[in-house]
């Protein structure tokens, strides 16, 4: 089964990092070699503004990710497939 990533990359999202946030989850799948596990989607504004920039993995939805974070996150929900 594939594993979901949704960022919001909604202005503010975006803005709060959510831009350089996308470059690190690509960075990390195509790093890790893991193109054919991941679904990797963006999405417009979630409503969730004051607690982003927010992601969504597998609908575990994650806020205020910063790259410390969303390093982290990547390394608990990804590594779940090696």
């Amino acid at each position: 089964m594939k594993t979901e990533i949704t960022i919001c990359l909604g202005s503010s999202c975006f803005s709060r990092g959510n831009g350089k946030n996308l470059e690190l989850i690509q960075e990390y799948i195509k790093t890790k070699g893991l193109e054919a596990e991941v679904n990797f989607k963006g999405q417009l504004c979630t409503e969730n503004c004051y607690r982003g920039p927010m992601l969504i993995i597998n609908s575990q939805s994650y806020y205020e990710v910063t790259k410390n974070k969303l390093i982290e996150i990547l390394e608990k929900e990804l590594n779940r497939h090696e």
